[in-house]
């Protein structure tokens, strides 16, 4: 019994190794053109691209990721029990359009403070900000198909090829085809409107798959795909959204608030220390929800040890990355980063140590959260995610210690209140039974759509 959990876990972390690389390559494309940007831009220039993504990178996970996620896990339940996916595409393209369309009415209404308050006066960078997230409502759409028709290999190619048009435009500059802000800033509008080239080709291989087969039958009475589906869970999630952005992007813009961009920039270079492990952690995550939902769902005790045993080896994996990158840090910390992002910046080794045990909390913290998800505890986790978030916000606001270092040790002290409250969630004795999906329930739909993805 225990040689079997262990050959699941092991089998689980191969799967999450293998799709690493491939998100890893893109995570790996993004910190060049944050790097090129700095290195080509003054500090000004460059904390102002940095305020800009913050935004655009909040407001298009919030808006659109649980969109992403409910239509791929849709697609693929709907498409295991051999059920026509017409209507989830549907009911997904209407609330994304809903979300794009309040976006836009929102962001029309509020320009004035937008580009003047947040982006310096710049009018360009505002409507780069507006295009870019409209754009990214229709890459999130493409994504959550790809996933959901277990694309996998063009959902890369479409992440991918989006870092790659976002690179490029930082490397026009750095090479002087190109010259100024603007041109860097035009890259995350190029993003996700280039990496929708690959979404044709997912649209062209199902109509070939789908060729002369026998029609999907009838849905049973009541099996139709509404807005009323997944809702407990997709608003657990949006909270979740709402409150990993808070802890990872919300310190540059507060240092916006009171300092000025170059100040932001400076955070945000410092916060790339925990941001850019997520973008390969991201993976990790992909491949652990279905992973451990299908073990959950399970009655053996095999399956219960290799749940517990898939945990163990992810905060494991995510101790020995955390003390790595501790360890160079210490040594080389303050000189890689001025390497990394020019050395218009002096950056505190402090600071960054700071950061880098807040980032193994964190990573840590989406290990646990993804147990909590698959035990049917998405209330919970949110509510553990929401006081983490809310806390930040509140340490923030209160007149001690320098922006900087108020940002550094309230990203380190809240992701360890994270994940401890995580950890106790996941210790728990038993589940608890409001917390357990009833049956037809959106929790337990929600259940069978993560389990549908591990098959």
């Amino acid at each position: 019994m225990a040689r079997e959990a262990t050959a699941e876990a092991r089998r689980f972390g191969r799967s999450a190794g293998m799709l690493s690389l491939g998100i890893g390559s893109a995570g790996v494309l993004t910190y060049l053109y944050f790097s090129l940007a700095s290195h080509n831009l003054s500090r000004t220039e460059y904390g102002e691209v940095v305020v800009l993504w913050s935004a655009v990178f909040v407001l298009i996970s919030v808006l659109f990721r649980p969109i992403e996620q409910l239509l791929s896990r849709t697609i693929a339940e709907r498409q295991a029990h051999d059920q026509p996916i017409g209507s989830a595409l549907r009911v997904a393209a209407t609330i994304q359009l809903g979300l794009a369309a309040a976006f836009a009415v929102v962001a029309l209404a509020l320009r004035g403070p937008i580009q003047d308050d947040l982006l310096s006066g710049n009018a360009a960078l505002y409507w780069i900000l507006v295009t870019s997230v409209l754009a990214f409502a229709a890459s999130f759409f493409g994504r959550g198909f790809l996933a959901g028709n277990r694309r996998f290999g063009l959902y890369g190619a479409l992440l991918l090829l989006e870092s790659t048009a976002r690179m490029s435009f930082a490397l026009a500059v750095a090479l002087g085809i190109a010259s100024g802000q603007t041109a860097v800033a035009l890259g995350i509008i190029a993003a996700p409107v280039l990496s929708l080239t690959v979404v044709p080709l997912a649209f062209a291989g199902r109509a070939v798959r789908t060729r002369g087969a026998e029609a999907p039958p009838e849905p049973a009475e009541g099996s139709e795909f509404t807005l009323a589906h997944g809702g407990g869970f997709a608003a657990a999630v949006l909270l979740i959204m709402v409150s990993e952005q808070t802890l990872l992007n919300a310190g540059p813009l507060l240092v916006r608030a009171s300092e000025d961009a170059a100040a932001a920039g400076y955070i945000f270079n410092v916060l790339m220390i925990a941001r850019a492990p997520l973008v390969v952690f991201q993976a990790v995550q992909t491949s652990l929800l279905p992973h451990l939902t299908r073990l959950r769902s399970s009655a053996t005790a095999a399956d219960a040890d290799a749940f517990r045993l898939s945990i163990r080896f992810t905060l494991g994996a995510i101790a020995v990355f955390a003390g790595i990158v501790a360890l160079i840090v210490l040594i080389a910390g303050p000189a890689l980063m001025q390497v990394a992002f020019g050395d218009k910046f002096s950056y505190d080794r402090v600071g960054l140590l700071l950061v880098t045990f807040g980032m193994g909390f964190y990573l840590s913290s989406g290990a646990l959260n993804q147990a909590a998800l698959a035990r049917g505890q998405a209330r919970f986790a949110a509510a553990c995610w929401v006081t983490a978030a809310v806390t930040f916000l509140i340490w923030n606001l209160l007149p001690v210690l320098s922006e900087f270092r108020r940002v550094e040790v309230g990203f380190l002290g809240c992701a360890a209140l994270l994940c401890g409250l995580l950890f106790l969630l996941y210790r728990s004795a038993r589940t608890r039974a409001e917390d357990v999906p009833a049956p037809d329930s959106p929790e337990e739909i929600e259940a069978r759509l993560a389990a549908a993805d591990a098959e």
